[in-house]
Parts: C-alpha cells; sequence; structure tokens
C-alpha cells in the first residue's frame, strides 16, 4: 500500500512538472511572443532530429558486416517517406520497423 502511495505521488509530480513546462511559456508571453522564441521554435526541431540521427548513427561499423547497410537502407527509407507524406510519425515509425525488420530478419 505504502509503495502504491509512493507511485501515485511520483505520478502527480512528474504530470504537474510536465505541465507546468507546457504552460510556463503561454503564461509569460501573452501579449507578444518574444523574437527569441520564435527564432529557436523554428531552429530547435531541426537541431534535435539531426542530434537524434547523428546518436543513431555514431556506433554503426562501416568496416564489418553489414557494413552500415540496414541503418542506410532505413535513414533513406525515412527521408524517402517524410518528402512523400510530410508527416515525421510515419517516417520515423516506418524506418524503424523497417529498421527492425532487416536486423532482426534480414542481416541476422
Amino acid at each position: 500500500m505504502r509503495n502504491n502511495v509512493y507511485l501515485l505521488s511520483m505520478m502527480l509530480v512528474i504530470a504537474a512538472v510536465t505541465m507546468l513546462t507546457r504552460f510556463l511559456p503561454f503564461m509569460l508571453f501573452r501579449r507578444k511572443t518574444p523574437p527569441a522564441v520564435i527564432y529557436l521554435s523554428g531552429v530547435l526541431p531541426y537541431a534535435i532530429v539531426s542530434m537524434l540521427v547523428v546518436y543513431c548513427l555514431k556506433n554503426v561499423s562501416l568496416i564489418s558486416a553489414p557494413h552500415g547497410l540496414p541503418e542506410a537502407l532505413s535513414l533513406a527509407a525515412v527521408i524517402f517517406v517524410h518528402r512523400l507524406r510530410h508527416n515525421m510519425l510515419i517516417s520515423v515509425l516506418g524506418g524503424t520497423l523497417l529498421y527492425m525488420w532487416l536486423v532482426q530478419s534480414v542481416f541476422a
């Protein structure tokens, strides 16, 4: 019982902090959004996705089999699907599913 109370209180605190970080910019900038925030809102998504791509590809070995082929095919699929559908969720999900299939079935 005591463990359940701890878990519930932890989830409530996490939810409250998450909501605060989401609502705080709207509460602070009710009248006019500062130019720096507008600039960052346009630049940060691309920077974050670029950092994730570098992080995901940092341990790929090009000198040992399969020579980064599953990663390259999955990355190409993500780019292709995103150019076709313009939906980041579908692109990333499709690339992830392709990568998992390639690693577990084709290049296993």
